[in-house]
């Protein structure tokens, strides 16, 4: 199989996901590991921004491009602590869901930031992801399987983002640009949805 036939495939089943299944009261296993796993792969909303914040980040510069999938990561365990640590996050499905938008924004835009700005971003977007996570775990999951599913799948999903960024980059810029546009769209519906 082409790489192209498989990443256009991963793509394709990573966005027929659902909405509603990642968040509270969805248990997907009792070790933790597998409600990690899943958690991030059954929510429309993460799953958009993480696979936009890879998509985008192929086109920025060198050590933002390598480093985006441990920002991804590191901001999702930083925001999960903090819900483990009891501290609320106002706005945290806002958060999530402005990130949809801003990703999405940013790939239509084929904007390059500054590794600080791109950084600070990532990391402040994926702390809400990483929070409404570590606030779902399940009870009587283990901690580090939970944190070990979750950060997987995110790097999993960052990862097959990155690969249709990277294709598409070979492709008409329109393409990427109406995908962008698209992500934002979705953002916008899942906002006011």
């Amino acid at each position: 199989m082409k790489l192209t036939t498989k990443l256009l495939t991963t793509a394709a089943l990573l966005l027929t996901a659902t909405a509603a299944v990642a968040h509270p009261g969805h248990d997907h296993g009792s070790s933790g590991f597998t409600s990690g796993l899943l958690h991030p792969l059954l929510g429309l909303d993460h799953l958009l921004a993480m696979a936009a914040i890879g998509f985008w980040s192929v086109r920025q510069g060198n050590v933002m491009k390598n480093a985006t999938p441990l920002f991804v990561v590191g901001g999702m365990i930083l925001g999960a602590g903090l819900a483990f640590a009891g501290i609320a996050l106002p706005g945290v499905e806002t958060g999530i869901v402005q990130s949809v938008i801003v990703a999405g924004i940013l790939i239509a835009a084929m904007a390059k930031l500054p590794t600080a700005v791109g950084a600070t971003l990532v990391m402040a977007f994926m702390v809400f992801h990483g929070h409404a996570h570590g606030t779902e775990m399940p009870s009587g999951a283990m901690l580090a399987a939970y944190l070990a599913g979750f950060s997987i799948a995110t790097l999993g999903i960052t990862f097959a983002g990155r690969g249709l960024g990277a294709l598409l980059m070979k492709a008409d810029n329109r393409v990427a640009r109406g995908v962008g546009a698209g992500l934002a769209a979705v953002g916008g519906y899942l906002m006011v949805g």
